[in-house]
């Protein structure tokens, strides 16, 4: 693999509109220590309107040169972590940050003080128009505030409180080990995390179950400690939440981003209402394996397509960038932008952060980090981390920073929009062989099952964990173990034989331990379903509003958000509509084979 500095500059991302370079970075730390320390000086006197006003705007400033300080270091460690000076200095922000976090806790206690005609009159005015939705917020917020003390004090044992997700990472990344795994040959393979998706992708049946069994089954041998582990974060969820003065952890999570129960729940009814149509694909890709049994680590396995084009970074750009022509010249001008001015770091290099993600800061161009490879998956996730850029792009330059970020509950919903785009553009493509189109159709139905039929499993399984643990039920290992086999039984159905080990799989789940995450990617793809199937079919009302709901930051809560674009989560109808779509994948899938 090459070095960081053996890789073409042109595919290297330019962080320029963050810092020139490090002196210029510790410059601007420098700097905004001492607008910490003024901002400190406001305790004790936000009794006055203009004082107030003074004190959000340099927090809003501060704010916006801590996040750009934070990406910066973060990404120059992401491109290159064994460059011990880029860990020095984030530790030192990491550091200062946590030290200074105790005497910035006045800020919330003091606002939440203020009383609620106050806090209207103030959201009303245009002079504070940048902080009307914080200050709204405040009254929402109140009756699960705590008093000034309080909230010092939980500020200074944050860091203590937990720790269950960081136990796991590390078992998860340096303790396990598993045993070497066998194909049909009897030869043998090393297994970790990082080749395990590999394997299970392999046309050979008897590999897939090997690589299963034993990587499931090494979490198996530490299924006490780790069913222990999960519990204690389990249990921390439901103390916060009392502490919060909420009725459950659950509620706490969704008024968080002030999303409806109904979503959720609609969303776990639905997907069982049609498990029948993942059940169908189970059994059309049985057909196609040409397999006596099913099992469930056959789902990911590869079909015998004959596909091996390579496509290189230029082709891969112009490919996503050409489907996306349905969403105007605009859009696509802007993603050419970004390959010009290098907002993408491309290549893989020694000590690079593996897979790809985008990120950015208000008042910086959004970036993406890629592991390019020239496969087709590599074509996909281009179109989808760009997804993300142009999100984050055009919620930052539309909204004043406080109004920018977008909740991560429609994070997934840009980025999988052009996943979708693409692949529908593909599958249209009159001049593409059936070989290449099975590829696209069991590409499309791995992501549908990845994203719908998984993510929704795991949300119930943590849905009903944390209930058992707030009703006083049965929450032991054996127990957690019993409750995702039952749901697997449930979703898979009796065409599908399950290992004995699928039962821990739900112990190396990272995202269990952020509480009530996972059904967010659910709900994302099923909300860019309807958009982007909309978009495709000619419909200007609906690009119109996705454009507009790019560039809404967090002005609404994000369920209204979407339904502004169309989308409404609460009606079974948008989903009756999403498996609609995937039935007729399916369709085409059974024709052509």
């Amino acid at each position: 693999m090459l070095k960081r500095s053996e890789v073409q500059e042109k595919y290297k991302w330019d962080l320029s509109s963050y810092f020139l370079d490090l002196n210029h970075w510790q410059a601007e730390f420098n700097q905004v220590k001492n607008m910490y320390e003024k901002l400190t000086e406001y305790e004790g006197n936000l009794g006055d309107d203009a004082r107030l006003l003074e004190c959000l705007k340099l927090d809003k400033e501060i704010n916006e040169i801590t996040a750009r300080l934070y990406v910066y270091i973060s990404l120059k460690i992401k491109e290159d972590a064994k460059v011990e000076v880029y860990q020095d200095k984030a530790n030192k922000l990491d550091k200062y940050l946590s030290d200074i976090s105790p005497r910035l806790s006045f800020l919330t206690s003091e606002i939440n003080e203020i009383d609620d005609e106050r806090l209207l009159r103030l959201a009303n005015d245009k002079n504070f128009a940048d902080f009307d939705l914080q200050l709204k917020n405040v009254i929402r917020n109140k009756p699960h505030t705590l008093n000034k003390e309080q909230e010092k004090l939980l500020s200074m044992v944050s860091e203590c409180i937990g720790g269950a997700e960081e136990v796991f990472d590390m078992i998860d990344a340096v303790d396990i080990k598993f045993e070497d795994i066998v194909d049909s040959n009897g030869q043998k393979f090393p297994l970790n995390n990082a080749n395990y998706s590999v394997y299970l992708r392999s046309e050979d049946q008897v590999l897939r179950g090997s690589a299963f069994k034993n990587l499931n089954g090494g979490y198996g041998k530490l299924n006490y400690s780790l069913s222990t582990n999960y519990m204690n974060n389990v249990k921390t969820d439901c103390t916060m939440a009392k502490v919060r003065k909420f009725d459950s952890a659950f509620k706490q999570a969704l008024f968080g981003e002030e999303v409806d129960e109904k979503v959720y729940k609609t969303l776990i009814k639905q997907v069982n209402k049609h498990k029948n149509v993942f059940q169908r694909y189970f059994n059309l890709k049985k057909k196609a394996l040409n397999l006596e049994t099913f099992y469930n680590y056959d789902v990911n396995a590869k079909l015998k397509t004959k596909h091996n084009k390579k496509y290189t970074y230029d082709e891969a750009f112009d490919m996503v960038k050409n489907s996306l022509n349905v969403l105007g010249g605009e859009y696509t001008n802007i993603l050419q932008k970004a390959k010009d001015e290098r907002w993408i770091d491309v290549m893989p290099n020694e000590n690079k952060d593996t897979g790809a993600f985008s990120w950015g800061a208000y008042g910086a161009n959004p970036v993406v980090l890629l592991n390019y490879e020239e496969t087709i998956n590599s074509v996909f996730t281009l179109a989808h981390e760009l997804g993300h850029m142009m999100h984050t792009y055009y919620s930052n330059n539309n909204n004043v920073s406080t109004k920018a970020g977008y909740e991560i509950f429609v994070a997934e919903v840009a980025s999988t929009t052009n996943e979708l785009i693409l692949a529908r553009t593909l599958l249209n493509n009159k001049d593409e062989d059936i070989q290449t189109k099975l590829f696209y159709i069991d590409y499309l139905m791995n992501t549908f099952y990845g994203t719908i039929f998984r993510q929704t499993m795991f949300a119930e399984f943590e849905y009903l964990v944390h209930d058992a643990y707030e009703n006083g039920e049965n929450t032991t290992t054996d127990a957690l173990n019993n409750i995702y086999m039952d749901l697997c039984k449930n979703y898979f159905g009796e065409n599908v034989e399950l290992v004995d080990e699928l039962k821990y799989e739900w112990s190396r789940i990272p995202h269990f331990y952020t509480s009530f995450y996972v059904y967010k990617y659910a709900t994302g793809i099923i909300s860019a379903l309807a958009l982007a199937n909309k978009i495709l079919d000619g419909d200007t009302k609906t690009l119109q509003s996705y454009k507009n709901f790019l560039k809404s930051g967090c002005t609404k809560p994000p369920v209204e958000l979407l339904k502004d674009a169309g989308v409404d989560l609460t009606k079974q109808e948008t989903f009756e509509s999403a498996f609609e779509y995937i039935s007729k994948v399916l369709d085409t899938f059974e024709d052509i084979k």
